[in-house]
């Protein structure tokens, strides 16, 4: 299956049988910025852990074939991404197997994306394989620090105004909807652009505090992070 590609970000491999399912995780992923390949079953996962080289594989429990658990002790013995598990089954019994078996997390379903993209980060950075700092003009948004300079001083941002901030240089200079960001940041695609007008416009006057203009508007289209003009 394609990759839903980020900007050279971490490499995430989705291995969840149900569709509905499989095609959110990886929208959410993508629009976050990583690299997203999927699987509906474990029957080329070898072939796709030496292809792909995932950074992080998020599994789910109950598959078709090889269950997650078997999935999970294939992917110890081939490589040290990070693995994140999905099970529908909130026994402490599965978690403690999985969590003993190599798993970094565990994340129950029903799930809401935004809490899924956030676990993956989060075992990404304990990894150390988070995505380098990235730079725009004068402004440089290290992710794995949780930290803004813009023109050498550091930018005090809301956690909102962060998420807003990574997923945008995380797609530098790619145009990116309010629909996208509405999913990436807050978990949900209910066009709202009031929602997102408000905390573009809050992060814009943040940032220009400090230095030029970086976040910009294209009519009709949404924005994009880069420096000069758009």
């Amino acid at each position: 299956m394609p990759s839903r590609s980020g900007p050279a970000g971490p490499r995430i491999l989705v291995v969840e049988d149900a569709e509905a399912i499989r095609v959110a995780v990886e929208t959410a992923l993508g629009s976050a910025g990583f690299t997203v390949r999927a699987l509906a079953d474990g029957t080329n996962l070898e072939a796709e852990l030496s292809r792909f080289r995932p950074d992080l594989i998020v599994l789910d429990v109950l598959l078709p074939g090889r269950d997650g658990f078997a999935l999970l002790r294939v992917i110890r013995r081939r490589c040290r991404a990070g693995v994140v598990m999905l099970t529908a089954r909130d026994g402490v019994e599965d978690r403690l197997r999985g969590l003993g078996d190599g798993a970094d997390d565990y994340v129950v379903k029903p799930f809401v994306l935004a809490e899924l993209v956030a676990r993956v980060a989060a075992v990404l950075r304990r990894t150390g394989r988070t995505r380098p700092a990235v730079e725009v003009g004068d402004l440089v948004v290290d992710v794995e620090a949780g930290m803004a300079l813009h023109g050498g001083t550091p930018v005090e941002l809301t956690a909102t105004e962060w998420k807003l901030l990574s997923y945008l240089a995380g797609h530098r200079d790619r145009v990116v909807s309010k629909t996208q960001i509405l999913t990436a940041v807050w978990g949900y695609e209910d066009y709202d652009p009031n929602l997102v007008e408000v905390n573009v416009s809050t992060l814009r006057r943040k940032l220009e505090a400090h230095g030029p203009r970086v976040v910009h508007t294209v009519r009709g289209q949404g924005y994009v992070l880069r420096g000069g003009r758009p």
